[in-house]
């Protein structure tokens, strides 16, 4: 997992390597997880040549039944139930069983985790067709889709229609509308602004609340809720999600189609109101994601606030600390974690890490033993798209870096109001500078090869974990 986000900037340089060497003339490219998606998009904002998306589609869900009742899992179930057979509610073999059935077939997880929201983003911005994002990896309508794509380069080529003609600060927001709406994951605000990086946009996280608070939370999909990504593409996929938004939207705007946003999405409707919601009977008024601020978090943290428990939207209790993953995960599966606390994973941000994993191991952990309700967990790390609870990551400055993550101790008064968007210790200036003062310097875990690059050139998680220049 450290060479995860790291991967991004390897994925973006290696298509610009062998496409300026072959000297293409345009370009499709085909992604379909975490890291392949953002990375082939800053390729393709950086090369500018014609191009166009066709993911691999998503996993479909699996089907478990137990006392006669059939329910949908995928693999974040399988994860929660290694918590719920440390806690002895779930049997080895009842694990084997989930762990057998979760993962069916081919594609991306079947949840509105990373690769999901990321293909769904995708097709958002513009550059990939209808149904990129949704139609599923097994559909045969996925293999119709990559054979019109063929087709559609070719146009695009014919009309000069560039990424960047696509690509721009208000495609980033249509995208960041799309997001707040699907409760994406986390991980697409530092794709996001990566992406925008590479096209040259300023896009300051405090304009990603902005966008959160005029955006209603229509579509709750794993793992906040029961729903899967083969449920959104029967409601109407993406273009159903943008019709119901229309009003927040850039109509006008070119996409990889040849029309503009309002063209795609004109004939388009909702198809499963028990999917998507109305504006009016929305989860939330306010988007599934949220950038939080404070003393902890001066240049902001993100939670995934749609698939956070509404009695932890805001929370306050005592620091548990812990200076990695592998510590943190040795408390919670010990039972050490008790109801109220407030769980610290520091020294894990792109420095830090070195490559900002996924605390995804945690968070499931707390999910399987029934403590996503009344414990939180903070990180300068990162989250998979498949965790949920009172998640907040990406804490910056890191504690690499100095960030006030590295003063904290056990014991200290960890304030959470999400609706606020307030991150906070409850520490005086003075007391968090007089720490500082006795903090180390820090001590990188890795010393030789690539991570060791990365740890020079990568930038904070408030701008993307994009390389310094």
């Amino acid at each position: 997992m450290k060479y995860s986000l790291p991967s991004r900037e390897l994925i973006a340089d290696s298509a610009e390597v062998v496409v300026e060497a072959h000297a293409f003339d345009a370009l499709v490219f085909i992604p379909n997880c975490d890291k392949t998606i953002p990375g082939m998009l800053m390729a393709a904002v950086r090369l500018n040549l014609p191009a166009i998306f066709v993911s691999g589609g998503p996993m479909l869900s699996g089907h478990l039944t137990t006392n006669g009742k059939v329910k949908n899992i995928d693999l974040v179930s399988v994860f929660e139930a290694v918590g719920k057979v440390a806690r002895k509610q779930m049997t080895e073999a009842e694990l084997a069983e989930m762990e057998d059935l979760a993962c069916p077939g081919c594609g991306s997880c079947a949840g509105m985790f990373t690769a999901n929201t990321m293909n769904c983003l995708a097709e958002a911005l513009g550059m990939g067709l209808p149904g990129n994002g949704t139609i599923p990896a097994v559909d045969s309508r996925r293999i119709h889709l990559a054979r019109k794509v063929g087709e559609q380069v070719v146009k695009l080529l014919a009309k000069n229609i560039r990424p960047r003609d696509i690509i721009n600060e208000k495609s980033i927001e249509n995208a960041f509308i799309v997001d707040m709406a699907l409760g994406g994951s986390t991980n697409s605000v530092l794709h996001l602004m990566a992406v925008a990086n590479e096209a040259g946009i300023s896009f300051p996280l405090q304009k990603i609340n902005e966008i959160s608070q005029r955006t209603p939370y229509i579509c709750k999909l794993s793992p906040a809720g029961e729903n899967h990504i083969e449920d959104l593409d029967c409601a109407g996929g993406i273009p159903a999600i943008m019709k119901e938004v229309k009003n927040l939207l850039h109509l006008d705007l070119m996409t990889a189609t040849g029309k503009s946003v309002g063209d795609n999405i004109s004939g388009c409707r909702v198809l499963d109101r028990e999917v998507i919601h109305t504006k009016v009977t929305a989860y939330s008024k306010t988007g599934g994601l949220a950038i939080l601020f404070g003393n902890l978090a001066p240049d902001g943290a993100v939670v995934k606030k749609g698939a956070v428990p509404p009695n932890m939207l805001k929370h306050k209790g005592p620091a548990r600390v812990f200076d990695s993953e592998e510590e943190a995960t040795k408390a919670i599966m010990k039972g050490k974690i008790k109801s109220g606390d407030v769980v610290v994973i520091r020294y894990e941000g792109p420095k830090g890490g070195p490559g900002m994993r996924e605390m995804l191991t945690p968070t499931s952990l707390l999910g399987g033993m029934g403590l996503v309700e009344t414990v939180a967990l903070i990180t300068d790390g990162r989250f998979s798209g498949g965790s949920r609870g009172a998640a907040i990551g990406h804490i910056s400055p890191e504690a690499a870096d100095r960030g006030p993550i590295a003063t904290l101790k056990d014991g200290d008064i960890i304030s959470i109001d999400i609706p606020k968007y307030k991150l906070a210790v409850e520490l005086s200036d003075k007391e968090i500078a007089g720490r500082m003062a006795k903090v180390g310097k820090f001590k990188p875990r890795v010393k030789t090869g690539y991570l060791s690059r990365y740890i020079e050139k990568v930038s904070s998680a408030s701008m993307g974990a994009i390389f310094n220049k």
